[in-house]
């Protein structure tokens, strides 16, 4: 692919509010902080660009890899060839449906911190689960995302999304098909442009309360002082996979800077430069001695996308 002729071919047919980025590493754009380059990277702003986007692509046979904001991505050292859409819709807007129930329609590239803050200023409660969930609105419908009892699937009403052909659809709750971290979006057939999210009136008080606790428990619990995506791996049916790890004495094993956490053996940091196969390789390694130990294979929560450094 000639990087330089397709960028000025997609400056001519998006709009200025697009950015468009040549050669974009991907640790910029990921909580890992980590990943190689992505060959064109584009903050797409609208419906309408990202349709021109995916016909170009469609057109000449480019890749396309579609990002949010990169809370459960990990993005391999030798980046993401062809073009990479970050769909970077900010729409909100809140609708009051009579004095208790209100609907709020939010661009699938909100941070999931904003909407918490701006629906504690209008006291809406109901999104309280997921005020310190990090990312954006498209990646929690994505997978499902959910904290403290309560999911994605309890609020949201339809999601208005694209298909790979540049057409528009609306999903019912239902046809977004939910389960535990897993939604239709994974089988990436549509890209999540906005949703409307269902709320009841509450208490200002009550709900900075819980937000209070929640960021307090957040910040006891997880490393959030490094970088990386989360939650590394699922819950199992019937073990929590964190104290599985725990007990393999995996809390602090490191390959490179690639580590396990001390504070919550699910998840996996980057203590200061890991590259991406670090964390691959130590995935790899718990997955391998929990096997071993109590016969349980763990599953990733993490997606891992891209290419292996050329060697």
């Amino acid at each position: 692919m000639d990087i330089e002729r397709v960028s000025n071919d997609l400056e001519k047919i998006i709009s200025e509010e697009s950015v468009i980025l040549v050669n974009e590493p991907m640790s910029k754009h990921t909580s890992f902080k980590i990943g190689g380059n992505a060959d064109i990277f584009i903050k797409a702003k609208t419906e309408e660009d990202i349709k021109q986007i995916l016909r170009y692509s469609n057109e000449n046979n480019i890749p396309l890899t579609i990002v949010g904001n990169g809370s459960d991505l990990l993005v391999k050292d030798g980046g993401i060839r062809g073009i990479v859409i970050k769909v970077d819709i900010d729409i909100f807007k809140i609708e009051k449906i009579n004095e208790e129930d209100y609907i709020v329609t939010v661009g699938a590239g909100v941070k999931n911190g904003y909407v918490a803050q701006k629906l504690l200023i209008d006291e809406i409660e109901g999104f309280e689960f997921a005020s310190g969930i990090p990312g954006s609105i498209g990646g929690a419908l994505r997978m499902n995302a959910g904290a403290h009892g309560s999911e994605m699937k309890d609020i949201v009403l339809e999601t208005m999304c694209m298909d790979k052909q540049g057409n528009i659809c609306v999903l019912s709750n239902e046809e977004q098909e939910f389960e535990y971290r897993n939604s239709i979006f994974k089988l990436n057939k549509y890209i999540i442009l906005s949703t409307k999210l269902k709320f009841k009136k509450g208490i200002y008080k009550e709900i900075k309360e819980k937000m209070d606790e929640y960021a307090n428990w957040r910040k006891e619990h997880q490393p959030i002082e490094y970088p990386s995506a989360g939650s590394t791996f699922k819950r199992g049916t019937d073990f929590i996979t964190a104290k599985l790890i725990d007990e393999c004495g995996l809390k602090g094993y490191s390959i490179g800077d690639a580590e396990v956490s001390t504070k919550h053996a699910g998840f996996v940091i980057n203590k200061g430069n890991a590259k991406a196969k670090e964390v691959i390789d130590l995935i790899e390694y718990i997955k391998e001695k929990v096997a071993d130990k109590f016969g349980k294979e763990i599953e990733l929560e993490v997606q891992i996308i891209g290419e292996d450094a050329k060697k």
